[in-house]
């Protein structure tokens, strides 16, 4: 399972649309490692003015891997954290997160390609 959904969230989606706080906070808690690490990227770019900042280590555990995977791979997760952190997100592999400042269009753009997906390949990622 993704998120493990408190109550009072799910009687606010059968009631109709989640506001953001409420799925960032259901996010964060049910994601912690995601989180954290997504949360310092921002961080990162920042404080260092570049047009995007990335994660190049491994995950320290199978969980923290699979956290950041389902993170990542929903379109609803990854849209809140963008509009909240004011960021685009990208990724490669199973750890290989970006951060980009929205105006960095040229290196996101360089940085979604095949290209560079194949430059980021190494054999010790073959299973991750």
């Amino acid at each position: 399972m993704s998120l493990t959904v408190p109550n009072d969230l799910l009687d606010q989606a059968r009631a109709g649309e989640v506001d953001d706080a409420a799925f960032l906070a259901c996010v964060r808690d049910s994601l912690p490692y995601a989180w954290s690490l997504i949360s310092e990227l921002v961080k990162q770019r920042e404080h260092s003015g570049a047009e995007f900042a990335d994660n190049e280590v491994p995950p320290p555990s199978e969980e923290a891997r699979g956290q950041l995977l389902r993170c990542l791979a929903s379109d609803s997760m990854r849209g809140a954290l963008e509009r909240h952190y004011g960021v685009r997100l990208a990724f490669q592999n199973c750890h290989r997160v970006a951060v980009f400042d929205p105006a960095a269009t040229k290196a996101l753009a360089d940085f979604v390609t095949p290209r560079a997906q194949i430059l980021n390949q190494k054999p010790e990622l073959v299973d991750c």
